[in-house]
């Protein structure tokens, strides 16, 4: 079964490195051959035509991914994602008629469009895989990016029901998601799978001594860890959580924050600080996604607080499954994606709502009283976010019915 699988990110970005690739090497090993379409940056052209493109295509082929690219424009953002779309229109459609794919597979919107319409004008009709991700739509609105039904919400809305008719399989990241868009037993008539953000929870896996050599280059010494990784800002509720570093200063003036994000170290660092924590007291950095599993098994508990919202109800936090196969129990808040019923029938943390000082408190209090439940995370990140037994065989899986589903 021949593939392309379309991206509308660049090859270098970190969801890419951690979430697409991973995925394509799994369908690789289940007998795909797997053809990838990205969108490079402006600023990386440059260098990729000067040899990096050739390098990485030969990188890649020695995964079995045969990877091409277009330049992704972001100039007058509405033209500029419509000139990219009839690009990518134009190069699917070709790809069909010279490779005649089984199958596009489509990450999100974007590219789903440009694959529904690639295949209306050729001559062949490879399946189309809607690979969904998030609620789009809603999420322009709950991040107050377009109106509440707006004319862009509405246009695209309309083209979201399109692209959902033209589809004959689709991926979403949560049971949430698979009820509000398949209500009932309607998933059942249709090829769709449910696959988290997933992690390889092998690469987690580090032992007592690697654990004190990074307390001891981080400062943190016996002392206990908090740790946050990614942004913070956007759908990250930033002013909460540290409200929470806060809270847990005043509950044992010994504790120790880490932060890993890729962004802002310098400004992440002062606000720490004014929150009454010392220079001592905390490690802030930006790290690259093979050192996240080393830096991940310094801490004891990992906070994640994000933006509560009806298109939030589609979404699997990848820092979620990092923190589980890394052994740490989360401070969560409710109403993302899967993750109250994780908390709840796992126990591998504790969900604060609402959000204020008085629950942070109790939330740090509870998750210390739960004891040692390192096991039991790690246990819970292979049973539900594994990369080769979770999220690579349920796409093989559905690759395999939209194959034999004629």
């Amino acid at each position: 079964m021949r593939s392309l699988y379309i991206c509308y990110f660049g090859i270098d970005e970190p969801l890419v490195q951690t979430q697409v690739l991973p995925y394509l090497r799994e369908l690789v090993k289940g007998g795909h051959e797997m053809s990838l379409l990205t969108f490079e940056p402006a600023d990386r052209v440059a260098e990729l035509r000067s040899g990096r493109a050739a390098e990485l295509r030969k990188e890649l082929a020695a995964d079995g991914i045969d990877w091409y690219w277009l330049r992704y424009h972001k100039r007058l953002s509405v033209l500029a994602t419509a000139w990219d779309v009839v690009c990518g229109v134009l190069f699917v459609s070709k790809f069909i008629n010279h490779n005649s794919p089984n199958l596009l597979h489509a990450r999100v919107h974007v590219p789903m469009l440009m694959a529904a319409l690639a295949r209306k004008v050729s001559r062949k009709r490879p399946k189309l895989l809607f690979d969904i991700r998030g609620f789009f739509p809603e999420e322009y609105v709950d991040a107050g990016i377009w109106p509440e039904n707006g004319w862009l919400y509405r246009l695209v809305k309309r083209i979201e029901s399109w692209l959902m008719r033209e589809a004959d399989g689709f991926v979403v990241l949560t049971e949430k998601a698979r009820g509000i868009l398949f209500p009932g037993s309607e998933h059942e008539a249709l090829p769709v799978e449910v696959i988290p953000c997933c992690v390889d929870v092998a690469n987690f896996c580090t032992d007592a001594e690697s654990r004190e050599a990074v307390r001891s280059e981080i400062g943190a010494g016996e002392r206990y860890v908090i740790a946050y990784a990614g942004s913070f800002g956007g759908w990250y509720l930033s002013d909460e959580m540290y409200e929470l570093f806060s809270a847990a200063r005043e509950a044992d003036p010994k504790v120790f924050v880490m932060v890993l994000t890729q962004r802002d170290t310098a400004a992440v660092r002062k606000r720490l600080i004014s929150t009454g924590l010392g220079e001592s007291d905390v490690f802030v950095a930006s790290v690259s996604p093979d050192e996240m599993p080393r830096y991940l098994s310094a801490a004891d508990v990992a906070v994640s607080f994000i933006k509560r919202c009806y298109s939030k109800q589609a979404s699997s936090p990848t820092k979620n499954a990092e923190y589980l196969a890394a052994g740490l129990p989360m401070i969560v808040n409710a109403g993302v994606g899967d993750v109250d019923e994780l908390i709840a029938s796992e126990r591998v943390g504790v969900m604060v709502d609402p959000l204020d000082r008085e629950n942070y408190l109790a939330a740090l209090t509870a998750v210390r009283t739960m004891g040692d439940v390192r096991k039991r995370c790690r246990k819970t990140a292979a049973k539900r976010f594994d990369m080769q037994t979770i999220g690579g065989e349920r796409y093989r899986r559905i690759y395999e019915r939209m194959n034999s589903s004629d």
